[in-house]
């Protein structure tokens, strides 16, 4: 009990710090952000996992002591929140959940590791809008952190790490000895107001920051690590959720940087819970996927999305838009701008015919609608095939425009188009002629 004033004194540290901190950002000049559709809060009491029972020794297990924390917090009620203070050193755990009105809090230091003993991992139901896992068929494994039906949320601190200690779920997915779907870092659903920020997250399970339902979500100064051979371990999926803000992260994973999504064939469709609102901020990263991305599970629709000013590097795709046949749903009101590429083997890629199915169930005639698309203002050096855009027979992809778009180090390879429409201006290597016709230039004209 001698320790308890000690603790004390570090919470209100802490909470007075994210405070500094919080006007700090927001007093920085002359950078445009989304990042106010979420203000910063400061809480009215403070916690520690300490007081719980935690040990920060990186083998004593603290699952108990963040469920007993988060508990407390539910049971206080305080008007303006309770801060969960994570001090400094190796807090390893299984999953846990949290609550409304809170906020967790990484001190300098303190790492949050997910345990490595999968054999009494909880099992959570599929997402209504993916049908069954989205490995396998079934339930899914919870995330390490995980919060359902919650509101005014922060994830924050002193740029410590949250750690999924990803290799055992990733060598179970080379095994082939996965029995469920690999869990995600952290997960929300259903879930509103919502700051992570200033933190690091590596060697996530699956996904690593995975928004699903979800409304005002601010995700900024963030760091995403995994190594490149990792599978599936995307930086953030805002998926089937409104008024995303991205801002200032950099993510170097071994999948997607940014990948926009909405549910997957048939029960996407049937769910109908799109993402829209959209903006992605000055993301700098690499991976052997795609920097930006928009599906390919997007049956319940994409729209109203903008990404500015990214830089991209050693990266397979620097801009994926990706759909298929039996996905349904939509693509459309896409802007991406300011984007500046080094060392990526295709510097844009919109295809049709990209990524399986659940089950049999999907109606193959189920045919995405991409439409409206712009992008400009874009450099790139070491790039080895400008573009491909490949609509869908039945539904080709209209109104794609181009503009100021300078890919160097392709040569003679050439764009690559069909079942597309829209217009190109100031586009080297010259783009292909379905996008340079009379028609489509008269088009182009009228978007930009």
């Amino acid at each position: 009990m001698a320790s308890r004033p000690a603790v004390s004194l570090v919470l209100i540290a802490a909470v007075l710090l994210l405070v500094e901190w919080d006007s700090r950002a927001v007093a920085a000049e002359g950078e445009e952000t989304c990042s106010g559709i979420v203000p910063m809060k400061s809480r009215d009491s403070a916690v520690s996992v300490a007081d719980f029972g935690g040990v920060a020794d990186g083998r004593t297990l603290n699952t108990a002591a963040f469920q007993r924390a988060v508990a407390e917090i539910e049971r206080r009620r305080a008007a303006n929140g309770t801060l969960l203070y994570v001090p400094p050193g190796v807090w390893l755990t299984g999953p846990f959940n949290l609550t409304s009105h809170m906020t967790l809090f990484l001190a300098k230091g303190a790492v949050i590791k997910s345990t490595q003993d999968t054999s009494s991992w909880p099992l959570i139901d599929p997402l209504p809008s993916y049908g069954r896992g989205r490995e396998l068929p079934g339930g899914r494994y919870m995330s390490l952190i995980h919060g359902n039906g919650i509101q005014d949320v922060i994830i924050t601190g002193e740029n410590g790490t949250i750690d999924g200690q990803g290799e055992v779920w990733w060598n179970m997915w080379r095994r082939r000895t996965l029995p469920f779907t690999r869990p995600h870092i952290l997960e929300l659903m259903y879930s509103r107001d919502i700051i992570i920020s200033n933190l690091v997250f590596s060697n996530s399970p699956f996904w690593n920051i995975h928004p699903v339902y979800c409304s005002n979500v601010v995700v900024r100064n963030v760091t995403v690590l995994a190594p490149y051979d990792s599978p599936n371990t995307d930086g953030v999926d805002p998926d089937s959720s409104l008024h995303v803000c991205i801002e200032d992260c950099f993510i170097s994973t071994g999948d997607d940087l940014i990948a926009v999504k909405s549910g997957w064939d048939e029960y996407g469709i049937a769910y109908a819970h799109p993402s829209s609102d959209v903006t992605v901020r000055r993301l700098t990263g690499s991976s052997p996927f795609a920097g930006i991305a928009v599906g390919s599970e997007t049956s319940g629709g994409v729209e109203n999305v903008l990404a500015e000013r990214i830089h991209i590097y050693n990266t397979s795709v620097g801009i994926h838009i990706k759909t298929n046949s039996g996905r349904g749903g939509y693509i459309r009101n896409i802007t991406i701008s300011g984007v500046n590429m080094n060392h990526v083997r295709n510097g844009l890629r919109i295809k049709g015919d990209v990524g399986g199915h659940p089950d049999d169930k999907y109606n193959p005639n189920a045919l995405p609608v991409v439409d409206g698309l712009t992008i400009k203002n874009v450099w790139g050096v070491d790039i080895q095939q400008p573009g491909l855009i490949e609509g869908i027979k039945n539904s080709p992809f209209t109104r794609i425009c181009l503009s100021n778009i300078t890919l160097n180090g392709a040569g003679d390879v050439p764009w690559k188009c069909k079942d597309v429409s829209g217009g190109a201006h100031k586009v080297q290597p010259s783009p292909c002629t379905e996008l340079t016709s009379t028609f489509a230039m008269r088009f182009h004209t009228h978007a930009i």
